[in-house]
């Protein structure tokens, strides 16, 4: 059950590559990801050779959909892999659940995202999800000061510096002007 009403619209599926879940869980936001009105899934190839042994099987019991590709879908993701050499197995086949899914896509790989985009499949990153927690009211500012500044503060961190910034100030100013 997705905790909707009887005749609601079913959520929206957005299929994630590995980098978004692992800078959510950096900002101490992965949990709160499933609260929102989405829903989220991965292939099963990504499941299992990046999420196994790492916190996916916890995240299943929250909602994280683990998919399987049918034949035609593995084809396409083999035709992505061959399209783009830099794209890991599960980023393909991440790409191409979307894309035969129409679903849409979280992706934090600069190749994934740009071949989405060639294939016309709707591509969001980590600061979408953010902006989702805002406008949903899953975390309050100062929560999401605190998962963005911990985000940005780390080592790996590769967003952009100017959208984060932007997120940053205007969480700071919500935080003064609504304290918890």
């Amino acid at each position: 059950s997705t905790g909707r009403p009887k005749g609601s619209p079913m959520p929206t599926l957005l299929i994630s590559d590995t980098s978004v879940l692992l800078d959510l869980h950096r900002g101490g936001v992965l949990g709160p990801l499933f609260k929102l009105s989405f829903e989220f899934g991965v292939p099963d190839v990504l499941f299992e050779r990046e999420l196994v042994h790492w916190d996916g099987p916890a995240l299943e019991p929250l909602g994280l959909k683990v998919l399987v590709l049918d034949p035609n879908g593995v084809a396409l993701a083999q035709a992505y892999r061959s399209l783009e050499p830099k794209l890991s197995l599960p980023d393909s086949f991440a790409l191409a659940l979307a894309k035969a899914g129409g679903h849409i896509l979280l992706a934090g790989d600069a190749s994934l995202r740009q071949l989405a985009k060639a294939e016309r499949v709707e591509c969001h990153g980590v600061l979408c999800v953010f902006d989702a927690l805002e406008e949903e009211g899953v975390l309050s500012p100062s929560q999401l000061l605190a998962g963005l500044t911990q985000l940005t503060s780390h080592q790996r961190c590769r967003l952009p510096a100017s959208e984060s910034q932007r997120r940053l100030e205007r969480y700071r100013r919500a935080s003064r002007s609504r304290p918890e």
